[in-house]
């Protein structure tokens, strides 16, 4: 894209009122759009149909699109989108690569994204982006310093310090998902074997439950036409012996991350999410259970992991889309009459 045009869209976009923020996970792409004084105006959830690098920019400008018309407006209205992804995203020129769960490597988004929207846009990776939407919208008040955990299709984590979100060097800050935690384990998408994804992601819990009901172990789930991590967490809750010891191996192997997290950045509050922390009360009581254990053991880990360190987030929050609300947010100002993008997150 010219920088003729882009100043040219950016100008354009000055006396526009809403914004667009899209969520792109491993399963579904969330959008939400909303004015000026960040009320909501139109919600859209629909399910993930990205997995080649080649129409990406296509199947999320279209949900863009749609989502637009719940909200009964044109993209003529639009001042700026932001969108999270995962993998390694560049902010400054929106390429996104190591995308591992998604295939995409070396993927120009943003100029993609610009050229069929025609306004600007901001990309940033997804759970970094969610942290900063936490930290703009105060949802753990005066908190400074935490880390938002996301446990779904992947496991990652986003840092902020001192109300600064942290990219880390080669901005993959948080990537606790390949964190091997089994050596033993199953080969992950990432080329190693065990990693944290592979013992407590969704997939990897719903795939535990498969192959154990397929080597004759008994349970519940077994009449499940498609058992999922929600399938095995409620399970679990109700005294199933299998869905428990998944559930519980689940705990611990995601009590070691965190752990890890408080110990290298002693932060002050560990907020979880994602997908499988949909499951609520059974998700976070497996957790807390293994936390127990470790504060049992060790003194330092009592006295970092304090009680109360670790929340659930709230359902229904749309942290991801607000976080890309957040980035669309970081498009801001007015300079000589043309848009100034400033990729310092709150």
């Amino acid at each position: 894209m010219t920088d003729a045009l882009v100043s040219d869209q950016r100008a354009q976009a000055l006396g526009r009122e809403l914004l667009v923020g899209v969520d792109v996970g491993g399963s579904k792409i969330a959008v939400l759009v909303v004015d000026g004084d960040l009320e909501i105006r139109g919600r859209l959830v629909v399910p993930t149909p990205i997995g080649n690098p080649d129409t990406a920019a296509d199947h999320i400008a279209a949900t863009v699109a749609t989502a637009l018309e719940t909200a009964r407006a044109g993209i003529e209205r639009v001042a700026a989108v932001g969108v999270g992804v995962p993998g390694r995203v560049d902010p400054d020129n929106g390429v996104v690569s190591l995308a591992v769960n998604l295939g995409w490597q070396r993927l120009p988004l943003r100029d993609q994204l610009e050229r069929r929207l025609g306004v600007p846009c901001a990309i940033e990776n997804d759970v970094r982006a969610a942290a900063a939407g936490i930290r703009e919208r105060r949802l753990l008040g005066e908190v400074e310093d935490f880390v938002y955990l996301s446990v779904g299709t992947g496991i990652s984590a986003g840092v902020v310090l001192g109300g600064q979100l942290y990219r880390g060097t080669r901005g993959l800050a948080g990537e606790v998902g390949h964190i091997v935690v089994d050596a033993d384990g199953p080969v992950c998408s990432c080329g190693l074997r065990g990693c944290l994804e592979m013992l407590a992601s969704g997939p990897a819990i719903a795939r535990l439950a498969d192959d154990a009901i397929r080597s004759g172990r008994q349970s519940t789930l077994a009449t499940c036409p498609t058992i999922t991590a929600i399938d095995v967490h409620a399970a679990a809750a109700t005294g199933d012996a299998l869905a428990a010891e998944i559930v519980a191996d689940a705990g611990r192997a995601l009590a070691r991350a965190i752990h890890g997290l408080v110990m290298t950045y002693d932060v002050e509050r560990v907020i979880v999410g994602g997908g499988v922390a949909g499951a609520g009360r059974p998700f976070l009581a497996s957790i807390e259970t293994a936390l127990d254990a470790t504060r049992a053991s060790s003194e330092l880990a009592a006295e970092m992991l304090e009680p109360g360190i670790v929340e659930l987030l709230p359902d229904g929050s749309d942290t991801g889309a607000w976080g890309a609300i957040t980035v669309a947010r970081s498009i801001d100002g007015s300079v000589d009459g043309q848009r100034r993008w400033s990729h310092a997150m709150p």
